[in-house]
């Protein structure tokens, strides 16, 4: 990744409150562009070691439920670019017009398969192509669809500095997301009035603590988190 020259960011996204974050990430140019790399390399190699069971799951998706086999939304990347992120579908067809844009446990939209899938993350393994082209990282702030985007403060718009990624400090701090979403409010509100800025304090953390060895690191506790 080459970060932009201040003149070059979107407007949108510049205010004194992100300047501080980008003047940080203005002395990591060289992890920024070994980020990429690493990202590219083990992307690809994931890819073709881990085919037999992204085959497998395609498989078991399509013969067990109704629909595609890969769910795509818009979500906002770096520098506030939409992409489509990809996943194993877990819920049943068109679930985004039968509900919030945010899932619950026990939510009845979940199929049988897609409880499983989601329980040990396998329903992230097609982001690994959203990795390879390089819409996200390994490591990042989790995108966000755009009307979430449109809730940000202005120091949150620091983390569009960065790509996206299937992974966070944030994501192992609230891996029990659900639970915090648990009360009278409605889900949409409870998100992002409380826990939006919560995981956003975190996901400015990162952009501080952030090289190399600190995305490695953040790997591993999502590994033991996951398997824990």
């Amino acid at each position: 990744m080459i970060l932009r020259s201040w003149d070059q960011i979107p407007e949108a996204l510049k205010n004194e409150r992100t300047k501080y974050y980008y003047e940080i990430l203005k002395k990591k140019k060289v992890d920024l562009l070994l980020k990429r790399f690493f990202d590219f390399i083990l992307a690809g190699f994931l890819l073709i070691f881990l085919f037999p069971i992204i085959f497998l799951v395609s498989v078991v998706v399509r013969a067990t439920s109704k629909g595609p086999i890969l769910y795509k939304q818009e979500r906002v990347t770096t520098y506030g670019k939409t992409f489509k992120i990809l996943k194993f579908r877990t819920m049943i067809e068109n679930a985004d017009k039968l509900g919030s844009l945010v899932t619950l446990d026990n939510d009845k939209r979940i199929t049988k398969v897609g409880n499983f899938l989601r329980r040990f993350r396998l329903d992230e393994l097609p982001q690994l192509f959203n990795v390879l082209m390089g819409q996200m990282s390994f490591v990042g702030t989790r995108p966000e669809v755009q009307k979430y985007v449109n809730a940000y403060s202005d120091e949150m718009f620091a983390t569009l500095f960065m790509p996206a990624g299937i992974t966070s400090l944030a994501s192992i701090s609230f891996k029990d997301e659900n639970k915090y979403l648990e009360t009278n409010e409605t889900v949409e509100e409870k998100y992002i009035n409380k826990i939006l800025p919560d995981k956003m304090k975190y996901n400015l953390e990162y952009i501080e603590k952030f090289n190399i060895f600190y995305d490695i690191k953040l790997m591993l506790k999502t590994i033991l988190a996951v398997l824990n």
